[in-house]
């Protein structure tokens, strides 16, 4: 597995936080003559495998689309499924969490969730709130225009809708808002858009979109994007590259 010194990288070209769009596990089985819930358990050994990658890596910050506000309208079947094997990995994985010293917080609509699903990602928060490594965030029931939405409401049930709506308020109540946004964004599975993720925080992430199918993806595939990541000059909109 290959670190940061592999890369021979300055730390300083390391994206902080990395969010990636895991697409591909349907088609992966498919493909293979396989249930479609056997990609959707391949895609969580790719999971895990690319969160070690990620701290090998230096980057401090993952953020994983485990379950969008879209996918509800999926055939109840693979719902289910879907809503169990999560419950389920979020209570084995104890420790993975601990030996690489993984702290999971959750975004996304946590209320719209089976209660027992609620009740283990609570746990699991609490349970590895100590941990001081790489920080996971799972978006489980996660939309990015529902988090907007979510995030208008908190302010205005704060109080604050006497007063013009600011960017710097908005952001103060997004799910994560002591997260920096993300560097980069990885796509897997060949598609080419967001797909409602994160759409406040990638306002200027830089964007890769790969092939490679999600249960496919290795460490070699993440440094891969790092060091794409760290040949492109990020402006943010003026005439001069600017450091992060």
């Amino acid at each position: 597995m290959e670190t940061m010194d592999d890369l021979d990288l300055d730390p300083r070209q390391i994206p902080r936080h990395v969010g990636i769009i895991m697409d591909g596990n349907g088609r992966w089985a498919t493909s293979r003559k396989l249930a479609r819930h056997k990609g959707h358990q391949e895609g969580l050994t790719a999971a895990k495998r690319t969160v070690r990658a990620a701290r090998e890596l230096g980057i401090e910050y993952l953020s994983l689309y485990t379950f969008s506000t879209e996918n509800w309208k999926r055939a109840e079947e693979e719902v289910s499924f879907l809503m169990g094997l999560i419950k389920t990995h979020l209570r084995r994985e104890y420790d993975f969490y601990r030996d690489n010293q993984v702290r999971v917080v959750h975004s996304g609509d946590i209320a719209g969730l089976p209660e027992d699903l609620q009740d283990e990602i609570r746990r699991v928060q609490h349970d590895t709130a100590g941990f001081d490594g790489i920080r996971v965030n799972l978006a489980i029931n996660y939309g990015g225009r529902d988090e907007i939405v979510r995030s208008v409401n908190r302010w205005l049930h704060n109080g604050r809708g006497n007063s013009d709506l600011s960017s710097e308020a908005l952001r103060s109540h997004l799910d994560l808002p002591d997260w920096p946004e993300p560097d980069l964004l990885i796509r897997t599975g060949g598609e080419r858009r967001l797909s409602n993720f994160l759409l406040w925080e990638c306002a200027y992430s830089e964007l890769i979109f790969s092939d490679i199918l999600w249960p496919d993806f290795a460490a070699q595939h993440l440094g891969d994007a790092v060091r794409d990541y760290a040949g492109r000059e990020r402006r943010f909109g003026t005439l001069d590259a600017q450091s992060r």
